[in-house]
C-alpha cells in the first residue's frame, strides 16, 4: 500500500508501549498464494485503522463486533460509523446497516449488492423491488428466503407465487430470474412441473404465441423430461417433443449451448430407441 504524508506521525502498534506484550502473528499466506496482499505496517492496527485500509476484511469486522458487545459500546454510533463505511465502500462484504433505510440507499447505488440483500433478508417484509426490476435476480432470491423462511410453503402459497410469477413473465418472457424462480416453487408442488394444469396451460399458450424464449423451451422440454419418468401416457409424443425442442435451441435460438443442448437430447433418442424396440418385441410376441 502506498504510505501517505500521515504516515511520519504514525506510530507502529509493535513500538506502543502498551502494546509491550502482544505478541505479533506472522502472517502466512501459504508458500504460493493465488493472491499477494502488499500489507503495510498500518494494517496491524485493529478495528477501525484495519476496516478503512481494508473494508472487506471478514476477521476485522468480527473482532469488532466481539469488542463492541464485550465493552457494551454505543450501537447507535456504531451503526453511523458503519453508515459512512459503507458509503465509501458499497461494495464491501459487510453491508452493516441502519436495517431497511440503509440498505435501501446502499440498494438504490446498486440493486445487485448481494451483501447488502443479504443483510435485509430478516428485516424486508414487502417485494416492492420486483415491481421496479423484475430481471433483479437478488430481488427474486430475497422473496424465496421470506417464503421458504417465514411463510412456508403451503398449497395456497406455492399457487400464489406460481400465479405471481407467472403475471412478470407474461410481462417480460425472456426473464431467466422469473423463470429460474419459478422452478424453485415448482419444487414445493406436490403435482411437480407437468403435473400442474395452471403452469402447463400458461406454457402452452406462450408456445402457441410464437413466443420462443430459451428459458420457455428448456422448460417445456422439462416438463417433457418429469412426464416421461412419471410414465405419463403419450410418451413418444413427449420423448419427439423434446428431442425436436433441443434441436430448435441448440440450431436457432440458444446457439452457445448447442453441445449441451445436443446431449440432452442423447437421452430421448435412447429413450425413443428404446421404446420402439419393446414395441417390435411385442408385436412379435403377438403374431
Amino acid at each position: 500500500m502506498s504510505d501517505s504524508g500521515d504516515d511520519a506521525a504514525w506510530v507502529p502498534y509493535k513500538e506502543r508501549p502498551e502494546w509491550g506484550d502482544v505478541t505479533p502473528v506472522k502472517e502466512d499466506d501459504g508458500s504460493n498464494p493465488v493472491v499477494v496482499i502488499a500489507y503495510s505496517e498500518k494494517l496491524l492496527q485493529l478495528t477501525k485503522d484495519a476496516v478503512e485500509l481494508n473494508p472487506a476484511n471478514y476477521t476485522v469486522w468480527q473482532y469488532r463486533r466481539d469488542i463492541l458487545k464485550a465493552l457494551g459500546g454505543d450501537l447507535m454510533s456504531e451503526l453511523d460509523y458503519m453508515e459512512a463505511v459503507i458509503k465509501q465502500s458499497p461494495k464491501n462484504y459487510q453491508d452493516p446497516s441502519r436495517e431497511l433505510e440503509l440498505t435501501g440507499d446502499a440498494l438504490l447505488h446498486d440493486p445487485k449488492n448481494y451483501h447488502a440483500w443479504q443483510h435485509r433478508q430478516w428485516a424486508m417484509k414487502t417485494f416492492g423491488l420486483l415491481t421496479d426490476d423484475v430481471r433483479n435476480n437478488s430481488a427474486w432470491n430475497q422473496r424465496y428466503f421470506i417464503v421458504n423462511n417465514h411463510l412456508g410453503w403451503s398449497d395456497i402459497n406455492v399457487q400464489k407465487e406460481i400465479c405471481y410469477t407467472l403475471e412478470k413473465i407474461k410481462f417480460i418472457k425472456n426473464n431467466e430470474s422469473a423463470w429460474n424462480y419459478l422452478r424453485g416453487v415448482l419444487l414445493h408442488d406436490k403435482r411437480g412441473l407437468s403435473g400442474n394444469a395452471v403452469v402447463t396451460s400458461f406454457c402452452e399458450e406462450l408456445y402457441k404465441n410464437k413466443c420462443r424464449s430459451s428459458y420457455l423451451l428448456a422448460f417445456l422440454i422439462d416438463i417433457c423430461d418429469e412426464a416421461l419418468k412419471k410414465g405419463e401416457n403419450n410418451s413418444l409424443h413427449n420423448c419427439n417433443r423434446a428431442m425436436e425442442l433441443c434441436a430448435a435451441l441448440a440450431n436457432k435460438y440458444d446457439k452457445i449451448r448447442s453441445k449441451y443442448w445436443n446431449y440432452i437430447s442423447t437421452k430421448f433418442i435412447k429413450y425413443q430407441t428404446e421404446s420402439e424396440s419393446n414395441k417390435n418385441g411385442a408385436d412379435k410376441l403377438i403374431e
